[in-house]
C-alpha cells in the first residue's frame, strides 16, 4: 500500500528500482551493452546502447546487441507494472543519435486498473541462462502452448519444430560452432570475456560455464578455448532436446529490438512455470547458416534465437552491474 501511494512521481529512488530489474536481462556474453538516463520532468526512462561493450567479430551488425536491448527494456516494463506504471515505448526516437534505443514514457496508475496477466516480476530476479545439461523430464503442453502465445504479443512468432526439425537445427548450430572455434578472431573475443569470479559485473565467470554433450548432440558454445582455464568435464544431455524457435517477420533494428521483448517474455514465463532456458545463438552469427534455420513450410520469416528449454537444478548465476552504475553512463536525459 505504501508502496504504490509513494511512487506517484518518477523519483531516482524508483528509476533505481526499474533499471536494477532492467539489468537483470540476459545479453550475449553477458556484455550488458545498455545504460540508461532519466528524465523526471516527464516521467521518461531512456535506454541507450553501451557499444563499447559490442562484440565486433560475433556480432558486427549488432543484431544480438539490439535483442540484448530489448529484453531490458521488457525488463523495464514488467518492473514498471509490478509498482502500478504503464509504460509507452519509443523505439529508437532520434534518428540522429543511434545509440538512443528507446525511450520509455511512464504513467503512474491506481493498482485496481492493472491488466490481469501474469506478473512476472518474481521471475525477473529467477532467469538466468543454464549451460548444463537438463533433466529430459516432459514439458506438459498447456506450458509449451503458453509460451508460444506469448511470444505474438511483443511481435514475434515462437515454434516448437518436430524432431527432424530439431535435429536439423542442431545440426547447424553444431556446423556454427565448429566455425566459431576455428576461427582465431572469434574464439578470441569469447575468450576476453570470461573470467574469474573477483573480475567485476561483466562478462562470464567460469563457475557460469556449462560442460559440452558427451554424445555430441547438444551444442554448447565452448567458452573455454583459447583461455588457460580448463573446459569442464563432459556431461550427457537430455537425449531429446526441447527446442524453440524464436523469429520476427522482418529484419530491421526495430525487429531486433521487439525480438528481445518477445524473447524476455518468452524466458520470464518459463522461469514462472519452473523451466530451464538456455540460449543458442552460434549459427545466427553465420549469414548463409542463419539463413538455412528458416523453415520454408512456416513462410518468410527471420529467425532470431534459438532457445532450449527443460527441467534442471539451480547454477551459479553470472553478475550484473548495479543501477547507479548504468544510471551513471547513460546521464540524467538519456545522454552518454
Amino acid at each position: 500500500e505504501t508502496k504504490v501511494r509513494a511512487l506517484t512521481s518518477l523519483d531516482a529512488a524508483t528509476v533505481e528500482k526499474l533499471v536494477s530489474a532492467a539489468v537483470s536481462a540476459p545479453s550475449i556474453h553477458n556484455t550488458q551493452p545498455w545504460c540508461f538516463g532519466r528524465d523526471p520532468r516527464t516521467d521518461t526512462v531512456f535506454v541507450r546502447a553501451a557499444t563499447q561493450r559490442r562484440l565486433p567479430y560475433i556480432d558486427p551488425a549488432k543484431r544480438a546487441l539490439h535483442i540484448s536491448l530489448g529484453a531490458t527494456v521488457f525488463n523495464l516494463r514488467v518492473a514498471a507494472r509490478h509498482l502500478d506504471w504503464q509504460t509507452r515505448v519509443k523505439w529508437l526516437p532520434q534518428p540522429d543519435d543511434p545509440d538512443l534505443v528507446a525511450r520509455v514514457q511512464l504513467d503512474h496508475h491506481a493498482p485496481e486498473a492493472r491488466p490481469r496477466r501474469p506478473d512476472l516480476y518474481e521471475a525477473v530476479w529467477h532467469r538466468h541462462t543454464s549451460r548444463f545439461p537438463f533433466t529430459g523430464r516432459e514439458i506438459p503442453l498447456p506450458v509449451l502452448a503458453e509460451l508460444a502465445e506469448a511470444a505474438p504479443a511483443e511481435g514475434a512468432t515462437l515454434l516448437f519444430p518436430d524432431a527432424p526439425e530439431t535435429e536439423r537445427l542442431l545440426r547447424l548450430t553444431r556446423d556454427a560452432e565448429r566455425r566459431n572455434c576455428g576461427t582465431p578472431e572469434r574464439r578470441a573475443e569469447t575468450s576476453r570475456w570470461v573470467h574469474g569470479p573477483d573480475a567485476g559485473p561483466y562478462g562470464l565467470p567460469t563457475s557460469a560455464l556449462g560442460p559440452h554433450d558427451t554424445a555430441a548432440r547438444v551444442p554448447m558454445r565452448d567458452f573455454a578455448a583459447p583461455g588457460p582455464q580448463p573446459s569442464p568435464a563432459a556431461m550427457p544431455f537430455e537425449a531429446e532436446p526441447v527446442i524453440a524457435v524464436l523469429s520476427t517477420r522482418g529484419d530491421s533494428r526495430v525487429d531486433w529490438l521487439r525480438a528481445g521483448e518477445a524473447l524476455e517474455r518468452v524466458l520470464l514465463l518459463a522461469t514462472h512455470h519452473g523451466l530451464c532456458c538456455s540460449l543458442h545463438n552460434q549459427a545466427m552469427e553465420w549469414p548463409d547458416l542463419r539463413w538455412a534455420l528458416r523453415d520454408p513450410y512456416q513462410g518468410p520469416h527471420h529467425v532470431q534465437m534459438l532457445v532450449r528449454l527443460g527441467y534442471g537444478t539451480t547454477r551459479p548465476e553470472t553478475p550484473r552491474m548495479a543501477a547507479h552504475e548504468a544510471l551513471d553512463q547513460g546521464g540524467e536525459d538519456g545522454q552518454s
